[in-house]
């Protein structure tokens, strides 16, 4: 039985997540799982240290992340190659900027601008909601968009993975099952609760209806998964056809020297003095003082190489 954990949410998903990614990474194993996605909210914060455990244990990474989009379900997304994960990067960036401290605001318009390069599961709660939504994702994400119909151990649980099967069938996007898992063994539920408390400012005795309403949020080995969702073979075999699509490595990355100014029949280093000194007047027009021309020379000096 093979399968691939596509949505895993470590610490670093801010009292959310109760485990680290080294302790993600060494329960994979045991889990017998292919593949291991980190996906933390708006962040990509934890992803060196993924990348670190997965060497490590010599388990594969799957690059991702979990975008909360300002209208609509939240969507999981995954850089195909070095160019998506850039787009990525931007896309998070504006969000960030737009929200202030502590929070990411994206919108489906800016999704569609930096979609290029990712791969995307649409994570709907109920029905209704991801019929307001599957068209317009599934004509962002052509080819590359699935939709994750998740166990929630409530009342009519199948009825509503059956109904979100359909409806993906009708709009021709793919299923895809997912965990989304919150820490790596049952025994760390009891330490999830807590953050889930401070995240709301109460007590244990004051959670209630706040608490995660099911303890199967940890990394489950991929028997069980084939067990739970043993209606869905399909979905179940997309996990590993997304992974194998999602061959992103933080490897890819390297320091790519920027292009230098340049003006005609000057080298690169005269082009740097000659803007320098230009930038100096301007901002200094009744005269450069000689503390600047002092340190504009010392630094012109460094970088030109003369001691």
């Amino acid at each position: 039985m093979r399968y691939a954990e596509l949505q895993c949410a470590s610490h670093f998903s801010f009292l959310r997540g109760a485990s680290s990614c080294e302790e993600l990474f060494t329960q994979q194993r045991p889990a017998g799982l292919d593949a291991l996605a980190i996906t933390d909210r708006n962040s990509l914060a934890g992803i060196v240290r993924a990348h670190e455990a997965a060497k490590v244990t010599g388990v594969r990474l799957i690059v991702g992340c979990r975008l909360d989009l300002a209208e609509g379900p939240s969507l999981l997304v995954y850089p195909i190659d070095r160019s998506g994960y850039g787009h990525l990067c931007r896309l998070l960036s504006r969000g960030k900027k737009r929200g202030g401290k502590g929070k990411c605001i994206i919108g489906w318009d800016d999704v569609a601008e930096f979609v290029d390069g990712l791969l995307a599961i649409l994570l709907p709660g109920e029905v209704e909601e991801a019929q307001d939504v599957i068209g317009r994702f599934a004509g962002i994400f052509a080819g590359r968009g699935y939709l994750a119909p998740t166990l929630r151990r409530r009342p009519g649980d199948q009825l509503r993975l059956h109904n979100l099967s359909n409806l993906a069938a009708r709009h021709a996007v793919p299923t895809v099952i997912t965990g989304d898992v919150l820490y790596h063994h049952p025994h760390r539920r009891a330490l999830q609760e807590v953050m889930t408390c401070t995240r709301h400012r109460c007590t244990i005795d004051e959670l209630g209806a706040r608490r995660e309403p099911y303890a199967d949020r940890y990394l489950m080995p991929a028997a069980e998964m084939h067990r739970l969702y043993g209606r869905y073979p399909q979905a179940l075999a997309r996990t590993r056809e997304i992974a194998e699509r999602c061959r992103f490595s933080l490897d890819e990355l390297k320091y790519q020297y920027p292009q230098e100014v340049s003006i005609s029949s000057q080298t690169p280093q005269a082009a740097l003095e000659q803007l320098s000194w230009e930038a100096a007047e301007a901002r200094y027009p009744e005269g450069v003082p000689d503390k600047v021309v002092r340190l504009l020379r010392h630094e012109l000096g460094l970088i030109g190489g003369v001691t």
